[in-house]
């Protein structure tokens, strides 16, 4: 210790005494260390470095959260002897605002888990919760209690959030409330709020912050969603709701979406990096659904760096793959600046929204919607404030006028949304730049690491539920998982007597299963199926028909060598009522429907061929299954081997049992997809009980089934699970392109009024 304080008095010398030459010196890490946390550096101990102290869940350093290394060796803010830095239990605002009612227990500061009562006075209603936990975050759980009496007013009580003050106690039409924030809280939301004739208060709830306070990926996706969903659909116009704002595209409306990212030296590159892959995310998700938005993104510090110029998506010279792969590509080395320029951004932005409405035309410009989303920590130091810029595209958007509707204002085609990053959040500087009406539009993060699942949870995917296809790209912790990842899963059971047998099957209408022919036997009654699909209404579900595949015989080629023969070996069940369309139940796509061309983005006329030529594009096609072992789902991954890859693998099928023919055409015909063996990949391997199920291809966020479990060469494993192929073993799944007038005649049929029918191409 003696020589730590030794050298850093020798450093401190020497910079004093070579500061006139311009020369830097290096900080030290003495006294830097925090109790029970750590800290890291964003430059090791080079002048400019960021020093970020950090703690567990729960905790935030104190007294400061970040250090910069000065020029002359010094960090800033400067350690104190008396307060060494450590993590501290994070603390929730004082609760005993509540009026008319009592907290328990009163406590002079309240910490992560500590428990609160209220309770009203007599004659007091209780809105809200009367029980919160404090949480690790620093807010209170559960809503802000209220306790009210009905007094005639037209808006209802307006409450006092934790930490707050509140002026104004009367709730009449153009009555106003106003909040503060007690001690070193700030606030985030509305100050002000006014009582509407319609019995809703303007603006946003207020709450009061600390420092350490964030918001939680869940609570993002709830506000920010509110204003996003449904906005990605050009189906119908969604009116206005008071749970939030949204966004509304009317058919000839345009949305346009501006993105931008601090990469400056405030930033860490993780940061950074999460916020890139959560817009790869926003992005995805966004392409599932029938509007394609146009994007403007630029990273920035001192400078703008462009990575997708909307103007090329007005030319048609830009792809969504392309979004993606320069958002993936682009380098921040050498980019990261003490200086950060956020005004530039806004400057930028504003300049593009001309340049559009210049031309498009004033009139046409009217239906584009823009929403501006940020990361940043706030901590510009060049170009001033951003504010004037903002107010200047808030005139540009607005226009100082109604719509020709007459009903909703202009505030509807603009929403900025701030993404609070960093270290050390300049709050003041960027709550103040975020516009939209409705729901909240800032939000204090502590971490992005998960913002990318959070942007997938931001879509009302209720909204656009009969789309096929929709699905979650990731496992998460809630207990309909994969029933999310695989909404179209359908398990079937077949009980005759004492014979029993277990197929896979999809759903790809809200009425009918597909799945394999042989999963039946001769004399199978529709009451001695059931099938499985847990849409909340009751798990099995009662079938009311089922339909094989008029040319399927299992028989038809015992003569020629073929003991069975699965050629359209494919069958629908229909059931006696639809499932339960949600999130977690919905179809998935089949080949030649107006659905499939839609989800494949194919425009125009699109034709069965094309949607072939896109789904089957390379000679070893990456394709997926699905098995189950007890109540655990798993993926299989194969390998279709098409165009000169297929004869040899097709040529296995003359090793199966029960085959003595020498022609594997006999076997194999061209409505089979082969998989299966060890090179150029090692495929997994079809189970018995797989049989009936997708074989199916993501493409983007959508899933179309090409084909379904058939049989195999050999018996591998009879109860599911992840086996691997061997050198010989293959697998044969009907192509659905080959069966689809079977599919059309039963699934397309609009001659009767049982269900919808799907739309089948022409050709």
């Amino acid at each position: 210790m003696g020589f730590s304080i030794h050298w850093s008095w020798f450093a401190a010398l020497s910079c004093l005494l070579l500061m006139a030459g311009e020369v830097r010196c290096d900080c030290t890490e003495t006294n830097m260390q925090i109790e029970g946390g750590h800290y890291k550096l964003t430059k090791k101990l080079e002048t400019g470095s960021l020093l970020i102290y950090e703690c567990p869940e729960g905790y935030y350093p104190f007294p400061a959260s970040t250090r910069r290394c000065q020029s002359n060796g010094s960090w800033k803010p400067t350690p104190k002897r008396f307060a060494p830095q450590r993590c501290r239990l994070a603390e929730c605002p004082d609760p005993s605002v509540l009026e008319n009612g009592d907290v328990s227990p009163p406590q002079e500061k309240y910490f992560v888990d500590n428990e609160t009562v209220y309770e009203c006075y007599s004659g007091y209603t209780m809105r809200g919760s009367s029980r919160r936990v404090c949480l690790p975050n620093g807010k209170w759980s559960g809503s802000t209690p209220i306790c009210s009496r009905d007094s005639g007013d037209n808006c209802a009580d307006a409450g006092v959030p934790a930490g707050a003050s509140r002026t104004g106690s009367t709730f009449g039409i153009g009555d106003t409330v106003t909040y503060s924030c007690n001690g070193n809280l700030f606030l985030v939301g509305s100050s002000e709020r006014v009582c509407q004739e319609n019995g809703q208060w303007t603006g946003k709830e207020p709450a009061c912050y600390y420092k350490h306070t964030y918001d939680t990926p869940l609570e993002v996706s709830e506000a920010f969603g509110s204003a996003i969903k449904d906005s990605l659909t050009t189906l119908e116009p969604v009116d206005y709701t008071e749970d939030g704002r949204k966004i509304r595209i009317s058919n000839n409306g345009t949305l346009n979406i501006y993105i931008a990212v601090d990469i400056s030296e405030s930033i860490e590159e993780e940061h950074i990096n999460h916020a890139r892959h959560a817009i790869s995310k926003l992005i995805t998700k966004i392409s599932s659904f029938t509007v394609s938005p146009n994007y403007e993104i630029v990273f920035f510090s001192c400078e703008i760096f462009e990575v997708v110029n909307i103007l090329d998506f007005f030319d048609n010279k830009i792809k969504l793959s392309t979004i993606k792969d320069e958002l993936e590509n682009f380098q921040t080395d050498g980019k990261h600046t003490l200086g950060t320029d956020l005004n530039s951004v806004f400057r930028t932005f504003l300049e593009r929204m001309a340049i559009i409405r210049h031309r498009v035309g004033e009139e046409a410009f009217k239906e584009h919607r823009h929403v501006l989303i940020l990361f940043t920590d706030g901590a510009y130091t060049l170009g001033g404030s951003p504010a004037s810029t903002v107010a200047k595209i808030k005139n540009f958007v607005y226009m100082d006028q109604a719509s020709e509707s007459g009903i909703e204002s202009r505030e509807e085609y603009l929403d900025i949304y701030i993404f609070a990053i960093g270290a050390e959040i300049f709050d003041n500087d960027l709550q103040p730049l975020t516009v939209g009406t409705g729901g909240s539009h800032y939000f204090r993060m502590k971490n992005i690491e998960n913002l990318q699942e959070t942007f997938d949870e931001i879509i009302d995917e209720e909204a656009v539920k009969g789309l096929c296809g929709l699905h979650k790209g990731y496992e998460t912790a809630s207990r309909d998982s994969k029933r999310k990842m695989y909404p179209w899963m359908a398990f079937i059971i077949i009980q005759s007597g004492a014979f029993s047998k277990k197929c896979f099957g999809s759903l790809v209408s809200p009425q009918f299963v597909l799945t394999a022919a042989h999963c039946f036997a001769f004399g199978d009654l529709p009451e001695h199926i059931t099938v499985e699909i847990d849409d909340g209404q009751g798990k099995v579900k009662k079938v009311k028909n089922f339909f094989i595949h008029p040319n399927y015989n299992v028989n038809a080629k015992v003569n020629e060598g073929v003991k069975e023969f699965y050629d359209y070996n494919v069958a629908l069940i229909q059931l006696e009522r639809d499932v339960q369309i949600s999130s977690a139940v919905r179809p998935i796509c089949i080949p030649c429907t107006q659905e499939t061309s839609n989800a494949l983005k194919l425009v125009g006329d699109s034709t069965c061929k094309q949607q072939e030529q896109l789904l089957f594009k390379n000679y070893l096609e990456k394709l997926t299954f699905l098995t189950r072992t007890g109540n655990v789902v798993n993926e299989k991954d194969v390998h279709a081997k098409l165009g000169d890859n297929r004869d040899d693998c097709i040529k296995h099928a003359l090793q199966a049992e029960g085959i003595t023919t020498k022609n594997v055409k006999d076997v194999v015909t061209d409505n089979f997809l082969c998989t299966g063996g060890r090179t150029p990949f090692r495929d997994h391997i079809a189970c018995t009980g797989d049989s009936g199920g997708a074989v199916f291809k993501n493409y983007e966020h959508r899933t179309i089934q090409v084909a379904l479990v058939s049989w195999g060469t050999k018996i591998m494993c009879r109860a599911g699970g992840l086996v691997e192929s061997d050198d010989t073993s293959r697998d044969f799944h009907i192509n659905l392109f080959r069966v689809i007038p079977f599919l059309k005649s039963i699934l397309g049929n609009d001659n009767q009024d049982e269900y919808a029918p799907l739309q089948f191409l022409e050709s």
